[in-house]
């Protein structure tokens, strides 16, 4: 193991749903895009059997209070999710040939 991986410390924020349940996600990325503030999270369980699911958030000012919101409008929600993909795999150089063989 490197010393990078072994001084890691993921950037984790426990959100609250509408419901008022609250979730744990490491933040992947975040970027501005169009003059806004998306947040690319993953859940982070316990126990670190996570299966890749990643959450697009957008930030947003309510009562002078900073707050991560789903994107409602499908056509957004697609347009950055393509974009935070992008980012992700240019991070982490996937490489196709090697998922093939």
């Amino acid at each position: 193991m490197s010393e990078n991986e072994m001084n890691y410390t993921p950037d984790l924020y426990t959100l609250v749903d509408d419901e008022g349940n609250e979730q744990t996600f490491e933040m992947l990325d975040a970027m501005e895009y169009n003059g806004e503030t998306y947040y690319a999270l993953t859940p982070y369980p316990e126990d670190l059997d996570n299966d890749g699911e990643v959450v697009i958030l957008k930030k947003v000012i309510e009562n002078d209070e900073e707050i991560m919101v789903s994107i409602e409008d499908d056509d957004e929600y697609e347009e950055v999710g393509n974009k935070f993909m992008e980012r992700i795999e240019d991070m982490f150089e996937f490489d196709d040939e090697e998922s093939q063989d």
